[in-house]
């Protein structure tokens, strides 16, 4: 059992990440749906956002759901995402996270969540689906 034990929510999109070349605008689909994520670096435009509304000629991975860690984390709390991502790397399951100014969010692969949410409640989270 995990030492900090979450409530996490799965959200209903399925999501999918982009990469698009570092000069490029942030594109009006990226942004439509009530979830997404856009980071630039000097590498590359990364968004995450609802797969329904990406054009089909954008370089993507697809189908991925979404856990959203219920509330507001304090900065000063440490072992978040260790809590929830040790045990899913234990059970072979890729996780790609996003952290916002109030909250960590858990992206699965869509043929492992099943199996995520067991694992995450069998170390003591609670999952809402």
């Amino acid at each position: 059992m995990s030492a900090i034990q979450l409530t996490l929510s799965l959200l209903p999109e399925t999501l999918a990440v982009c990469r698009l070349s570092q000069e490029e605008n942030i594109p009006g689909w990226a942004t439509k749906g009530e979830f997404y994520s856009v980071t630039r670096t000097a590498d590359e435009l990364s968004i995450v956002c609802d797969a329904a509304n990406i054009p089909p000629e954008v370089q993507r991975e697809e189908n991925w759901r979404c856990l959203k860690i219920a509330g507001t984390l304090d900065f000063s709390m440490i072992g978040i995402l260790s809590s929830l991502t040790t045990s899913l790397a234990e059970a072979e399951i890729s996780i790609f996270a996003i952290s916002t100014f109030d909250t960590d969010y858990l992206l699965v692969k869509s043929d492992k969540l099943k199996k995520a949410i067991a694992v995450l409640s069998s170390t003591g989270h609670r999952v809402n689906i």
